[in-house]
């Protein structure tokens, strides 16, 4: 009886983790007031992915970030992040000059090309 009460006063957490091809989900017990440090420690997660780093990687609780000290409530998804590889705002810029350069953007607004103002020119 007393393993019963003990089970059901701890909390269930997920720790995910995932690359491009490979991924995992685990699923853990922690007694209640436990850290997102302490779950992905527990989780054994960095074992199957040694290029996790706390002090680098950022983590999240259901998609919003949060540090590793903030103590997990029952059913916590527990998400370690990749690092970015680039700018997403660099990226955009790049991609926005790219199309001015193609012809698929208006040079002037960057905005696509408006398929009526060529045919009122040729007029």
């Amino acid at each position: 009886m007393d393993s019963l009460k003990s089970q059901s006063e701890k909390i269930q957490v997920e720790v995910v983790y995932g690359l491009g091809h490979r991924q995992r989900l685990l699923s853990l017990s922690l007694e209640p007031g436990s850290t997102v440090e302490q779950a992905i420690k527990e989780s054994g997660i960095i074992d199957f992915f040694p290029e996790i780093d706390l002090t680098e990687n950022k983590v999240g609780i259901w998609n919003r970030v949060v540090k590793l000290s903030t103590v997990l409530d029952d059913l916590d998804r527990i998400e370690v992040y990749r690092p970015l590889i680039a700018d997403p705002k660099e990226v955009r810029k790049r991609r926005a000059e790219k199309a001015k350069l193609e012809g698929r953007a208006d040079k002037t607004t960057g905005g696509r090309v408006n398929p009526l103002a060529k045919k009122e020119e040729e007029q």
